[in-house]
This record gives structure tokens, C-alpha cells and sequence, in this order.
């Protein structure tokens, strides 16, 4: 890690447990020292790989870095708010708060308020900015277009995984009914009889709460004879070989912050049929490189995964043309370009207005 005084933003990361927000910075990080930002994380359940201060450095953010006159803590959690206000307000360290929101859907007072205390806000798309009180801007997340990209060899392929068929689709993220797996599992249960050259996987955790959930989706496949072709593969080590070895991503889910797997997918050559939760609708281009639902519709998502399946070559057209819509719209730089903007703006200027 290099010497706190050149480090200017720091991104706390208050969860052990992979999310969303976990993604996020784990992409984003390298990405913004690329580009010369001094930026370290905080917490748990990240990469050792990843630079980060320890909390018995903490201390050390009473001292100025040398660039500025202050630094930027970057939350992107409640609690990672309420740590900054602390920091700020109790402790009084020379430090600007800044919230990334994705919420979809109306926040909690206690949420508001802490909104209200930030310096600046950013929105990760137009949708989750539409709940916000404050001034902010709109920032998509991006992709890194180098990790996450088309296959390359046999082990990109179905043949690798020994299942049958084809051709794969997939569903990736925790097993629960938020992000619709059920509504999946179902239109895997009606669909595959009709299309032999296809098998369908499942990854994700099934955490103890929701093990009732996937067990009932185990038993329909079983009880519809089809627990050889739509398979739980649990949780994988790295997922980047199996977007590459799908033809279709499905992404059902019936509520969603942002939602990275759609990019993910595209930016593996991958088609995309997704819910309007979340940004997808924003990330997406409909009819081009996939299609878009709405949320919780199961004979639109099902008649859209069928379209694809039924016509495996367009699947593999809309694919490609996902990897180049991803290249040019969402690649990783135009995030940590976009952000560097709010922070030079708090690091010279301070706050710009969404604080009372």
C-alpha cells in the first residue's frame, strides 16, 4: 500500500458476505489506481490483493494527505454512512462524504437522513436516482471488459462441463425469490422438453434461510424428470469460464439494486434476457443484444427465453453484438473516469450543494 498521505479517497467495505456492492469494488478499484487515484479499501470480505488501511490506522486520517485538504470517503452502505458521519462530525477528520445509491425504491427515513448528511450522492442509474431527495448524478457501473470476455477455447465451451446438449443458458446469484429463480426453474420445467439441445445450470449460494426454497425447486426438476438438464451447481470458485460457456443469460429477478450479470454476460458474448429490475432496462438493448420483462412476468420471460432457444444462431448474433454494446457503453474506465469528477470536485471544491 502507498503512504497514507497520497491516499485521498477511502472506500469502506462493511460486509463479509459477496454482493453486489462486493463486485463493484473489487473491479473498481484497480481500475481507479490506474488512473493514478490514491485509494484504498476498508473492511472484511475482500481480496487480500486489494490495497487497504487496517483500522488501527484510522488515527492516521486526522493528518492531511498531501494533495488536498481533505480526503473523500466513499459509502456505499447505510452503515458505511453513519462510520463517515462519525468520523467527520464527532471525530472531526478532514474527510467529504460520498454515498453511491442503488436502491430501487423508497429509502427508509433513517436512510434519508443519512443521504442529507453527504456531501455528494451518486445515483447508479436513472431509475435508482428517481428515489433520491437530494441533488446527485448518475453514474452506471461498468464492466471490466478484460476480465469478463468472449471464450477462447474448448474449455469455454459446453463440452468442458460434460453436461449434455449444445447449448447452455444460465442463472447466476444467491437462490431465493427476489431474484426469481423460481421463475427460472419453471420456465426451464416447460421449455427444455421442447428443446433438446439445451441444459440449463443454476449458480449461487442458498443461504440457510432460503434452503426450503431450493430444495422445492430441486424436487420440481426431479419430479419433472429433468435433474440432468437444469442443474445446481452451487457456488463457483470463478465465474467468468461459465458466462463464457453460455448461449443465453437469464437475469429473473423480481427486485435488484443494479445488477451487474447482464453486463457480465455481454461482455462474455452472451445474450441477455432480464427483468426490468434494477438498471437492466438500462443496460440492455432491447431486441439487439437481448430482451427486457417486466419484473415477475413469467409468460413474458419465458416466451423471451423461448424466442432465444428456439433460434440458437440469433442467441449467438445477440451475444457478439452484447460484447460490443458493452465495450462501447459500460467498459469499466467510463465509471472510474465519471467518479474521478466528483472526487477532484470534493477533494478542491468541497461539498456541492446536496448537504442542508
Amino acid at each position: 500500500m502507498p503512504p497514507l498521505d497520497d491516499i485521498t479517497v477511502i472506500a469502506p467495505h462493511f460486509k463479509r458476505r459477496l454482493s453486489g456492492v462486493t463486485s463493484t469494488v473489487v473491479q473498481l478499484i484497480p481500475e481507479q489506481r490506474r488512473l493514478g487515484r490514491g485509494v484504498v479499501t476498508l473492511g472484511p470480505g475482500l481480496p487480500d490483493d486489494l490495497p487497504k488501511i487496517s483500522w488501527a490506522q484510522l488515527p492516521a486520517l486526522w493528518r492531511r494527505p498531501k494533495s488536498a485538504s481533505n480526503r473523500v470517503w466513499h459509502a456505499r452502505r447505510n452503515n458505511e454512512m453513519l462510520f463517515g458521519l462519525l468520523l467527520r462530525d464527532v471525530l472531526r477528520m478532514p474527510l467529504k462524504l460520498l454515498f453511491t445509491s442503488a436502491a430501487q425504491r423508497h429509502h427508509t427515513g433513517y436512510t434519508r437522513w443519512l443521504i442529507s448528511k453527504m456531501d455528494a450522492v451518486v445515483a447508479t442509474s436513472a431509475r435508482s436516482g428517481s428515489f433520491l431527495k437530494v441533488p446527485h448524478t448518475v453514474i452506471r457501473h461498468g464492466i471490466d471488459i478484460e476480465r469478463f470476455h468472449p471464450g477462447d477455447g474448448v474449455d469455454d465451451t459446453i463440452a468442458a462441463t460434460g453436461l449434455p446438449g449444445r447449448y447452455l443458458v444460465g442463472c447466476f446469484g444467491r437462490v431465493r425469490h427476489q431474484k426469481g429463480t423460481d421463475l427460472f426453474v419453471r420456465a426451464m420445467i416447460e421449455l427444455l422438453p421442447r428443446f433438446p439441445d439445451w441444459t440449463a445450470v443454476i449458480s449461487g449460494r442458498v443461504t440457510p434461510d432460503n434452503k426450503t426454497f431450493a430444495d422445492q425447486l430441486k424436487a420440481d426438476i426431479a419430479a419433472a424428470g429433468l435433474s440432468s438438464r437444469i442443474v445446481f451447481l452451487g457456488e463457483v470458485d470463478d465465474i467468468r469460464p461459465w458466462y463464457r460457456r453460455l448461449t443465453l443469460y437469464v437475469a429473473p429477478s423480481r427486485n435488484e439494486g443494479f445488477g451487474l450479470t447482464p453486463l457480465e454476460a455481454m461482455a462474455s458474448s452472451t445474450a441477455s434476457v432480464a427483468s426490468d429490475a434494477g438498471a437492466y432496462a438500462e443496460l440492455i438493448a432491447e431486441g439487439v443484444t437481448g430482451k427486457v420483462v417486466p419484473a415477475g412476468d413469467y409468460e413474458g420471460l419465458r416466451d423471451a427465453i423461448a424466442g432465444y432457444l428456439a433460434d440458437p444462431t440469433e442467441a449467438i448474433e445477440a451475444g457478439r453484438r452484447g460484447r460490443a454494446h458493452v465495450v462501447e457503453n459500460f467498459a469499466l474506465v467510463r465509471e472510474a473516469t465519471a467518479l474521478e469528477m466528483v472526487y477532484n470536485r470534493l477533494l478542491v471544491q468541497g461539498s456541492w450543494g446536496s448537504q442542508p
